[in-house]
């Protein structure tokens, strides 16, 4: 359903901008020795998995570990900078809830826009604007500006749009923190049903409690670079005592 092959991905962290075409020309004629480089940062190393269909796999790792580009990399968000990806299925990314909406249209308009971005027909959403609304819970503000909302409801109804139907592949960052207790109980249960229902996840979460629940492998990251990966229970119990140490030793310091 979903291989990777060697995927490293590079990011240039530029130092220093040369603010105008005075600064330009002068370091133009600099000695190379006295040129700041760019820093180059390496999100993801020689990054290797495959992913069966009907497949949860978890990814772990502290802030930073290069989780997000990788879903990125597997969402075609980005492109690695050396590997291969190769994807059989349709995907759903839901990455960063929202990023799709403008902050000057109703709820109304964005699920419209929101919806066609994720390749829904105007039809398909009139059949199922009133499911979207409910699951949302956002009834009352359909008319009112994004702009008004807070992140966790703009986040409720990003959800209950791209959760709409049940995807080949869903890719899944920390979707099931947002809004209230509640809608994240609500968010659970949505997800646990496209599971059943054979979708194939890769899922984000600091929450080794719903890694545990969720995932049937999981791939532990540290510095863009799989440190492990395998069976649910073992790898979080090893990543949660190394995370524990890790933390005693920075108090003890």
């Amino acid at each position: 359903m979903i291989r990777l092959e060697h995927v490293s991905m590079k990011f240039n962290l530029g130092i220093e901008k040369e603010y105008s075409i005075k600064e330009a020309f002068i370091n133009f004629f600099k000695p190379k020795k006295n040129k700041k480089k760019k820093e180059v940062f390496w999100a993801l190393k020689d990054v290797s998995f495959s992913v069966k269909k009907g497949e949860v796999i978890g990814l772990i790792g502290s802030n930073g570990a290069g989780k997000s580009t990788l879903l990125k990399t597997v969402s075609g968000v980005l492109k690695p900078t050396k590997g291969k990806i190769i994807v059989n299925g349709v995907i759903s990314p839901m990455i960063e809830l929202g990023a799709g909406f403008d902050a000057e249209l109703t709820a109304r308009e964005n699920i419209y826009l929101n919806g066609a971005i994720l390749g829904y027909s105007k039809e398909f959403l009139d059949e199922k604007f009133d499911e979207i609304v409910e699951f949302s819970e956002l009834k009352d503000f359909l008319d009112a500006p994004v702009r008004n909302f807070s992140s966790g409801m703009t986040a409720k109804l990003a959800f209950s749009i791209a959760t709409i139907v049940n995807p080949e592949i869903l890719i899944v960052d920390e979707i099931l923190s947002v809004g209230d207790i509640k809608f994240q109980e609500k968010s659970k249960n949505k997800m646990l049903e496209m599971i059943k229902g054979g979708t194939t996840v890769l899922y984000v979460s600091h929450s080794l409690d719903s890694i545990r629940e969720l995932c049937d492998r999981v791939i532990w990251l540290e510095h863009g670079e799989i440190v492990k990966m395998g069976d649910t229970e073992q790898i979080c119990k090893e990543y949660y005592r190394k995370q524990m140490g890790k933390e005693l030793k920075e108090k003890a310091d």
